[in-house]
Formats: C-alpha cells, structure tokens, sequence
C-alpha cells in the first residue's frame, strides 16, 4: 500500500493524541504484578499495548508479539517470575533484534531463559519461578527498556535487586519513569549516583489513568513549524510529565513554535524566530531523532544531533534509514560512530515521485509525512505501520486539511 499526501495551505484545529504507549506498557505491567482489580483507564489503542494486553489476558503459554519492543523486553522479564513454561517470539525483524543482555541478566539473578533458534535473539524458551534477585552490574549504554524490565520485577525478588550502571547512562528519563510509576504503585527506590537499589516489597493495587503522548505529539510540533501558518490544541498532554519527550516542546521553540498549556493539554502556534543551526544531544529522547532530522532540512536548518546509539537496534536501523530517505528528498547526510547525525547543508538531486520507504518503522512515516507541507505532495510507502503506536494518524490529519489518498 502506498500513501500519497498533500498538505493544506494553513494548519488550524484540536486533535485528541493517543494514550502514552511508554507509560501503558508499563502500567499494565505494574497492574498485573499488584493482582489489581482495577482497569488501567485510557490505555493507548496500538498495536504495542494490545499486544501486552492480549499476553496479560491470555491463558496460553505461547506469544507472538509481532513488532512490539517494549512488549518483547517487558514481558520477558515478566514471564520469567510467573511460574511455568513460556514462549515468546515476534515478527523476523523482532527476531534480528538483539536480547541477550537482558536475558544474561535475568538468568544471573536466578531466572532460567533459553533461545529456542539463534543465540542472543527470540524466540526465547522462559522457565517461569520465583527469582533470587541480588546485585547486577549493566552497561549504562544499553537499552533503557531492559533497565526498566528489571526494574519492575525487581521487588518481586527474594534479594530484591541492586543495579550498578557503568559508564555513561543513555535514555535517562525512561529509567526515572518507571521508578516514577513503582512509587505510584507503592515501591520504594533509591537512585544514587550510579546505584539503584529497590528492596523486596509489596505493589499496592491503585486506579490509573494515562496521560496523551508527548512522543506522537512531535509530529504535530514539526507541522506548525514546516506551515505557512499554523495553530493546532494537542489534547491530554501535561506539563509535569513524566515522559521524556516531552522536552520536544523546548526544543520546537528553536524551530519557531511556541507552546502554551491550557486546561484541556497544550497549543501550538508558529512565531517564525528559527535558530540558524540546531545542536542537540537525544541521549534522553531517542524517538524523537526522526521528527527532527525531517524538520531541520527542510527548514534549510543544519544540524548536529549526537547520543543516538540506540538507533541502529529500534525497529529498523534509523540512522541508515534517515540517510537513504532524506537522499530521495535531495538531501545528504552523514553519520559518526554510529550515534550522530550531521546536515551541513549539502544537498543532492532528489529522486522524483520516489516514496519514502518505512522499514516497518512507524516513526518512519509519521516523520516524513509532514514534510508535504514543503513539497507538492510526499508518497509513503506501508502506511499502516502508524498503527504500532498512532492508529488515527492518518485520520487526524484529514481533520485538519491534509489530503490522504
């Protein structure tokens, strides 16, 4: 399937955002660990939490998660403290994504996780029982998410879990989120210096309701700020947020949008005052590396972007795919040490009516669809893919003037 959009001459109108998948998954993680008889309110409608959602709910003791990364790293370690036999795989990219840290680190703490095909890749054999816990040393550089996966089965253990972190520690934020929501459900944590040490301890059953997405918001900052004229209210959002992303709105006002919270979330107007160059480091806010590579050329704004390490293990390899679709738009980048991304300003003849290839990458496409707003019109190509984390995305621009054939 293919996508052919074409933007309006002005922006202006209010979209509902979807739930905070990040905050979802690990909601519904802390829910089921607390035997709670509370229902999660506002659970994000994609296809990451309906996947946790449907292994939460199920009776099976075999999994396909399909695409979804949080899922795979969150329920691995979930599963490895009910007691049984499970199994776990997902789409052949997610079987190309890399697990072993996590499963080292679980078998080191007492759990007992097989590979059912290739070493250090699901599927995964887990043998569900109640874990010793103790302490664990990690890289500060690997995914946040096996942090996270850790750390919310962590109370559950007999030891509980102390966790050294070495060396630089990337995705900052998403660890302070989940000890955010483990305080929420009433575990206790500390975090000094490079030490987090949570004790064993009883979850405290409690209501729930999730924020909007600061995340799917970002696409929504870069249409105001590619527009002639632009004015869209984001729904649900909240300024004391715990999601990281939500420093997009910081840094939008270097690419001349302002944000001004209302009672309802926030509004996005576009005051024209663009910085001649952005530097950022997206160490604490990885998913929004797409969104800003787009944003910045096309607003002939050069940029350096470095802590981007983890790019190259999300669903695709975002730094290759960044480099070969913003070619197409006639742009050339150029990346160092696998964890920056440099636009100098050079450009390159793009490749007409040539449609932006997605990876099987949600963010792919949501990032590059607002790019119309410069051009003729944009071709994407897997459209559907939005649906891993912005089921409506497509709808929500219609709402507000894009043309989606």
């Amino acid at each position: 399937m293919q996508y052919k959009i074409t933007a309006p001459s002005s922006l202006k109108g209010t979209v509902k955002l979807p739930a905070s998948k990040s905050i979802s998954n690990r909601v519904l993680i802390l829910n089921a660990l607390s035997y709670s008889d509370f229902e999660v309110e506002n659970v994000a409608e994609c296809d990451d939490t309906q996947v946790m959602l449907k292994v939460l709910d199920s009776d099976d003791n075999h999994f396909d998660i399909k695409a979804a990364g949080t899922a795979m790293r969150f329920l691995t370690a979930f599963l490895s403290k009910i007691v049984g036999e499970w199994t776990i795989t997902g789409t052949e990219r997610m079987q190309n994504r890399p697990i072993r840290i996590l499963v080292d680190a679980i078998n080191q703490l007492g759990g007992r996780i097989e590979y059912i095909e290739k070493e250090g890749y699901p599927p995964l054999r887990i043998f569900g029982s109640a874990l010793q816990g103790g302490e664990l040393e990690l890289d500060g550089s690997v995914s946040s998410q096996y942090i996270s996966a850790l750390l919310m089965i962590a109370p559950t253990m007999e030891k509980g879990l102390t966790l050294r972190l070495k060396g630089e520690i990337i995705s900052r934020s998403y660890i302070e989120m989940t000890l955010k929501l483990l305080h929420e459900f009433g575990v206790k944590s500390t975090w000094v210096e490079n030490v987090i040490r949570i004790q064993p301890q009883e979850f405290i059953p409690r209501e729930y309701r999730v924020e909007s997405d600061w995340s799917a918001a970002s696409y929504w900052y870069e249409m105001v700020a590619l527009s002639n004229e632009g004015e869209i209210e984001l729904l649900g959002l909240n300024k004391t947020s715990t999601q990281g992303d939500s420093q997009v709105a910081e840094i939008f006002t270097q690419l001349g949008v302002k944000t001004t919270f209302t009672l309802e979330g926030v509004k996005l107007t576009k005051t024209g005052s663009v910085t001649p160059k952005l530097i950022y480091n997206f160490v604490e806010q990885p998913d929004l590396a797409q969104t800003f590579v787009v944003t910045c050329c096309m607003l002939g704004v050069p940029f350096y972007f470095n802590g981007l390490q983890t790019l190259k293990i999300k669903e695709t390899d975002r730094i290759l795919a960044l480099k070969n679709e913003m070619k197409k738009l006639g742009y050339v980048i150029t990346d160092k040490k696998d964890s920056v991304l440099v636009w100098n300003g050079e450009r390159c003849e793009p490749s007409p009516n040539s449609a932006i290839a997605t990876y099987e990458d949600h963010r792919m496409a949501m990032a590059f669809a607002p790019a119309a707003l410069k051009m003729s019109h944009i071709l994407i190509d897997e459209p559907q893919v939005v649906t891993k984390s912005y089921p409506l995305y497509w709808e929500n621009l219609k709402k507000v003037g894009f043309s989606v054939e």
